[in-house]
């Protein structure tokens, strides 16, 4: 190790994962970047979009299911559907990067080759060109390739690009409870999002980004300089000023070892798990005015106290969703090369609640996610240096994640775990090679 090529010989790429520590060539090779395409971003339930995103018919989003072009759009039946992003003609991409409204079909901008909004193809112009050529049993007759296993759950689009692979329900298993608890913190049950997305590029690998995200040793080093020092400039202030929302979003930043030990992390099956069992740095938040009493209405005492009791830190949705249910964010991690990451980060209102709700859910996201943030340059520094180290260091060839190992965890699932366990990392990794392994000869 390295191999000169992993694409032959999966036993390799197994070797890559052992109990106690994973080879830094799985942050590092472009090659298996590349078969990570093929193997994992093509086989597993993937993240889409959002159903309020496609409100309407023939409103369109833009995006990639790993390496794929896709369009997500709403069909005349009301329907969500996912398109590969590519004219059955001359390969030109048919919807532009974003978002907008197509009306009843697409349009391609080379020839004016149209297609509906379910892919089929409406009309050739001067169609009478291909008469004799066969045209009925060539490809382009198909018009735009459709993906066949899309899933909405629950104004959540997701799709397998593959045709053969897991349910969807087989495959995230309990972790929907996360994107259940964040729905029902409406009390419509209904989210929309709202307050537009932020991106922003890091030079490494995808998965220091997902290894983050259940990574409860991190935040009071990496953060005391930026949340620290915001808080200790308030804590300076007269006697009686109120705790201004920023300071409250960032103070639990730096709580110590112990308080994360005790709110515990959930291990679930495929890669899936979530920081923040037993409370989180989502716990205390000061109340909205007027969001209890819609909550009472809308599910009576006992079942607003269980959905809102329940304040899970960050989810992991493998391979590269993160969502935080009691703040309503949602970050994809976007893989563009084995060293290139686009981050996007989503927020979501809560329909029928106070939009002073929605005014914390943005204000996090720009403190913590946005590229002029406090919080996140503290991560993408130690993020861009391990990528720096692992591939320019040839001093250790192999990355720790030992923290509280447990003899037997390989294969259990569901179970909760000190708040600082690696278990959660090592979950992910071991679901990383099967995916990448599985059915290779």
């Amino acid at each position: 190790m390295p191999q000169s090529s992993y694409r032959d010989n999966p036993q390799a790429i197994r070797d890559l994962v052992q109990d106690t520590q994973v080879h830094k060539d799985i942050f590092i090779s472009q090659e298996l970047y590349e078969i990570e395409m093929e193997r994992l971003f093509a086989v597993t339930w993937v993240y889409v979009g959002h159903e309020s995103q496609v409100p309407r018919p023939g409103d369109f989003y833009t995006t990639t299911v790993g390496d794929q072009s896709v369009i997500m759009v709403r069909h005349g039946d009301q329907s969500i559907r996912v398109l590969y992003n590519r004219c059955a003609h001359k390969g030109v991409q048919v919807a532009p990067e974003g978002h907008g409204s197509t009306g009843k079909f697409f349009r391609c901008p080379y020839h004016a080759w149209t297609f509906k909004t379910d892919g089929s193809l409406l009309s050739v112009p001067l169609k009478k060109g291909y008469e004799n050529t066969g045209f009925e049993n060539m490809e382009a007759s198909r018009g735009l390739e459709a993906v066949a296993n899309v899933r909405n759950y629950r104004g959540f689009v997701f799709c397998r690009l593959s045709a053969a692979g897991e349910s969807f329900e087989d495959f995230f298993g309990e972790s929907l409870s996360t994107i259940d608890n964040m729905v029902d913190r409406s009390p419509e049950g209904k989210l929309e999002v709202a307050g537009g997305v932020l991106r922003y590029m890091h030079r490494c690998n995808w998965k220091m980004l997902v290894d983050n995200q259940t990574d409860t040793c991190h935040p009071m080093v990496a953060h005391e300089s930026s949340a620290g020092t915001a808080v200790r400039v308030w804590q300076e202030a007269p006697e009686g000023t109120p705790k201004p929302m920023a300071v409250e979003l960032f103070a639990p930043f730096i709580s110590p070892y112990e308080f994360y030990e005790n709110t515990g992390i959930r291990v679930w099956k495929n890669g899936h798990g979530h920081t923040g069992v037993s409370g989180s740095i989502h716990s205390n938040y000061s109340n909205i005015p007027g969001y209890w009493d819609s909550m009472v209405a809308a599910y009576g005492e006992e079942r607003a106290h269980q959905i809102l009791g329940e304040t899970r830190h960050n989810t992991i949705l493998f391979p590269h969703v993160m969502v935080k249910g009691p703040i309503q964010i949602l970050r994809i991690f976007r893989p563009l090369a084995a060293d290139r990451t686009l981050v996007e980060s989503w927020t979501f209102r809560l329909s029928g609640a106070p939009d002073m709700l929605l005014e914390r859910t943005t204000m996090y996201n720009r403190l913590i996610n946005a590229p002029t943030s406090m919080v996140g340059h503290d991560d993408l520094e130690m993020y861009e240096r391990a990528q720096h180290g692992l591939a320019h260091a040839r001093a250790r060839d192999w990355v720790n994640v030992a923290r509280l190992l447990e003899p037997g965890e390989t294969g259990r699932e569901n179970e909760v775990v000190n708040g600082t366990s690696e278990w959660q990392m090592r979950n992910q990794y071991r679901a990383w090679a099967r995916y990448m392994t599985e059915g290779a000869k």
